[in-house]
Order: structure tokens, then C-alpha cells, then sequence
């Protein structure tokens, strides 16, 4: 009989099964599905024991965020500042691009998690090893932004739909706005893009990413700081 009861034993429910569920159920079935009753049933336990670990739905989403910072990559052994802070950088888009719900999560805290501030530490600390004043450190986060978590806010989005319907509401669009027109459909396509109908997703967010790290590199041999510049 103890063996039997033995093989029919549930497994434990823990903070980190828990939250680990919570990120699958997201990934199948989008973060608007996520509540503390489906994760419940998810999970085959009752809501309420989900409450021994997250107080509410927004320390759920808190731990759910620290695990998608737990996928990013660690810094790079021996790699000087720009190649240290590029990967970081990139490895964050990777892992949110896992997760397409997360960086809707990411921008909704509104207050950082212990994981969140163990990165930006990280990337700052970057910026500081490679001899980068934490004057202009200071302007480089700000000027990353969303970058630093890998994902940006785009200015341009296509026409969507069919590929005839896009040619002629881009015809009509060219005598009113030819200079958009030329520059909406001037650059590498990729059907796949989450950034914006027409363009290279993956090439944008490096071009704009390498652009960011080759001006504070040149601002840092400057001796740059900020004063007399506000």
C-alpha cells in the first residue's frame, strides 16, 4: 500500500514550477489567457494554493519576468566592453523573441524586479569596465532604452494584407507622401517582421544597435561628459 501511495504522490508545488508554468501556459496560449485560475488548472491544484507562493497576479508576472532575465546569456569571458554589452544585448532579444509576450510584460512593471535590476547592473557594469564615464554610461542607457531588453518601438508600420492591395495603397500614398513611400520601401524585406511589415526585423535592431555602441565608443575617446550640453 505505501508503495502505491508512493506512485500516486503529486509533485510538489514550488515558487519556481510554478512560475515555470505559468511562462509555458503564456507561450501556448498568449498572456491575456494567463490568470490564477487557468494556471491553477494548469497546474491540477486549487487557486488558492497558488497564494503560498505569489501573493497576486502581479508578483506572478514579476517572477514570470525574472525567469525570462534568468535565459539571457552571461557576459562573455575576455570580451572588451562593446562586444560584452553587444551579446548581453542580443541575448535578451533572443530570449524575449522565445517569448513574444514578454516585453509587453517587461514594459508593464512598475517596478523592477530583482532579476530585471541584476541585468541592468550588469550592463552598466559593462559600460564602467571598459572605462566609460558613469556621466555618459548614464546617456547610453538612457539612449538603449527598450534596445537593452532587445526589442524597440518602431516608427513605421506597412500596409498589411494582400500584396496587391499593398502595391496600390502604396501608389496612392506616394503623391501625397513620396518621401515615406521611398524610404518604407528602400530597404531589405522580410515577411516575418515583428517590427514593422516589409523590413529586416533582425538587421534593424542591430543596425540601430551598432550605431548606439560606435557613438558611445567615439564619445568615450572624446572624454565627452555632459556638462554644457543640458
Amino acid at each position: 500500500m505505501a508503495q502505491q501511495a508512493d506512485g500516486t504522490r503529486r509533485t510538489p508545488l514550488t515558487r519556481d514550477r510554478v512560475l515555470h508554468t505559468a511562462v509555458a501556459l503564456a507561450d501556448r496560449a498568449g498572456i491575456g489567457s494567463l490568470s490564477m485560475r487557468s494556471l491553477a488548472q494548469e497546474l491540477d491544484v486549487v487557486p488558492m494554493a497558488l497564494y503560498k507562493h505569489v501573493a497576486n497576479k502581479e508578483q506572478l508576472l514579476d517572477g514570470m519576468v525574472d525567469v525570462i532575465v534568468g535565459e539571457i546569456d552571461p557576459p562573455a569571458d575576455g570580451a572588451d566592453w562593446r562586444s560584452a554589452v553587444r551579446g548581453r544585448v542580443l541575448s535578451a532579444r533572443r530570449a524575449l523573441l522565445r517569448h513574444p509576450w514578454a516585453s509587453q510584460v517587461v514594459e508593464s512593471r512598475t517596478a523592477p524586479t530583482p532579476g530585471t535590476l541584476d541585468y541592468l547592473e550588469s550592463v552598466i557594469g559593462m559600460f564602467r569596465a571598459g572605462g566609460l564615464s558613469a556621466d555618459l554610461t548614464h546617456h547610453a542607457m538612457h539612449a538603449l532604452g527598450s534596445r537593452v531588453w532587445g526589442f524597440t518601438q518602431e516608427l513605421f508600420h506597412g500596409p498589411g494584407g494582400d500584396p496587391q492591395a499593398q502595391a496600390a495603397a502604396l501608389r496612392e500614398a506616394a503623391d501625397r507622401y513620396p518621401r515615406i513611400v521611398e524610404i518604407a520601401t528602400a530597404g531589405a524585406h522580410d515577411d516575418g517582421s515583428v517590427v514593422g511589415r516589409g523590413c529586416d526585423d533582425q538587421f534593424e535592431f542591430e543596425f540601430a544597435l551598432d550605431l548606439l555602441l560606435d557613438g558611445f565608443e567615439r564619445l568615450h575617446r572624446q572624454g565627452w561628459t555632459s556638462a554644457g550640453h543640458r
